[in-house]
């Protein structure tokens, strides 16, 4: 193609890797079948359909109505077979100690969890997508895995005898056992193995296969396990929240407060959405989830800048509903358009922004694999956010100082309209390492020895 040339993307192509359906509508007649299998495939896999609509297309008119309308509707929870209940309840009762992993799937479920934990003296953990399912100080909720989580729990999940993975298709392979003692159930059939060896995947739905499940399964006695974790539980919250502590430095802000400070001044029914990168660790550490509350994030693609405009599609759905945009600077500044849609459609999202000034993920990412990360690609300079806000229209607020940071916060969920909070954060700050194996850790520090050459040489 010269380069003189003007070029439109296709959105088919654009939209092909986010969405479970994407096609343009071409011509009148089409719009009808081609919305059915749009809605259809929408409600089949709980997932995105894109529909493209040229503007002839749009101004145009539509023969025929549209058929089948009786067959879209969301999919019908689907129970486990018995031949399947019958096996999950024999492995249960063979093993002496057992591991409940939650994930989105078990949205709604949380009293059949509660009963299941109580009866197999079994500890409850979960990924970042089931987070929000019970409150954060459940005695059952002992924390979530991987780097949004903590070291009980991968400790729990590795020693256990069985791991029953519920309603998630959790991606971290390294935080999984290696010894196949995993019963995974989900209602998707192609999920089931695949992250981890398994010893019986089960197509079901959590909630009815739960019901079938309880009264299956025999009570436990022994809670040794149970105890075990939680007591570290309860140390590692300790932890959790001397770090987020605003008495630990005096003049600088640490992001594990911004994340708590947003999570306590909260509405009890929040909705908060989370940006992709470093921030994601602060904010799904460090809040507090009550357990009416909701944590959304685009946390199966890892789409970098997408918490506010998930924010504003939130709020305009529900407008007496507190929304919250937890955001790094860096993908905030991706998308810090969004913030007029905002103001212009009048919704009242509070945008809360980690600003260190650096793209925070990629120099634990370099470092990983013991390479210096290049600071002049990953640093920048910030705009001002507060004065931003005042020019779209909204509010602005800031924070750099941990004595300020509650007020400033406080202010801006109170206030009418769209606010951004500026939470000048340390740069440096480490998040918590819940495991590291002798091989990533040697990188670290070979990182560490390569980047204070580089600052006597030179690069």
């Amino acid at each position: 193609m010269a380069p003189t040339s003007f070029r439109r993307p296709s959105p088919d192509l654009l939209f092909r890797d986010v969405s479970l359906y994407t096609e343009t509508v071409s011509s009148p007649a089409q719009a009808p079948a081609i919305i059915h299998q749009a809605i259809a495939a929408a409600y089949a896999d709980r997932g995105v359909a894109h529909l493209t609509l040229p503007q002839d297309v749009i101004a145009a008119k539509a023969d025929g109505g549209v058929s089948s309308v009786a067959t879209l509707r969301p999919r019908p929870e689907l129970a486990a077979s018995a031949a399947d209940i019958a096996e999950i309840a024999h492995r249960v009762d063979q093993a002496d100690t057992v591991v409940i992993m939650c994930g989105a799937g078990c949205h709604g479920t949380a009293d059949e969890l509660r009963a299941l934990s109580d009866q197999l003296k079994a500890p409850l953990v979960h990924s970042v997508n089931g987070k929000d399912i019970m409150p954060y100080d459940d005695p059952h909720w002992m924390g979530g895995i991987g780097m949004i989580g903590t070291a009980p729990v991968y400790n729990a999940v590795m020693n256990c005898e069985l791991l029953l993975m519920l309603g998630t298709d959790y991606p971290y392979s390294e935080f999984l056992p290696h010894k196949g003692s995993i019963i995974q159930v989900d209602d998707r059939a192609r999920v089931l193995g695949r992250r981890a060896p398994t010893a019986l995947g089960v197509v079901g739905s959590v909630r009815p296969t739960l019901k079938l499940l309880l009264d299956r399964v025999a009570a436990k006695s022994d809670s040794r396990f149970w105890d075990r974790v939680t007591r570290e539980r309860h140390k590692w919250d300790e932890m959790l929240d001397g770090q987020a502590d605003l008495v630990r430095s005096l003049d600088r802000i640490h992001p594990q407060a911004v994340a708590r400070a947003v999570s306590d001044l909260a509405r009890h029914d929040a909705v908060f959405t989370l940006d992709t990168g470093l921030n994601t660790l602060w904010s799904a550490n460090w809040i507090r989830q009550s357990g009416s509350q909701r944590i959304i994030g685009s946390f199966n693609n890892a789409a970098v800048g997408t918490a506010l405009a998930q924010a504003n599609g939130i709020q305009a759905l529900d407008r007496s509903r507190q929304v919250i945009a937890l955001c790094g600077d860096g993908g905030f500044n991706m998308l810090m358009s969004e913030f007029l849609t905002a103001v212009h459609h009048q919704l009242a999202v509070k945008v809360v922004v980690y600003n260190n000034s650096a793209f925070g993920l990629i120099p634990l990412e370099a470092e990983a694999v013991g390479l210096p990360p290049y600071r002049e690609g990953i640093e920048f300079p910030n705009p001002d956010f507060t004065a931003l806000a005042r020019a779209c229209g909204g509010h602005g607020f800031r924070a750099t100082k941990p004595g300020e940071l509650h007020a400033e916060i406080n202010e801006a969920l109170k206030v009418d309209g769209p606010a951004i909070v500026d939470c000048v954060v340390e740069a440096d700050e480490m998040p918590n390492l819940p495991h590291i194996d002798l091989k990533t850790a040697g990188h670290y520090a070979m990182a560490k020895i390569r980047e204070a050459l580089l600052a006597v040489t030179g690069p």
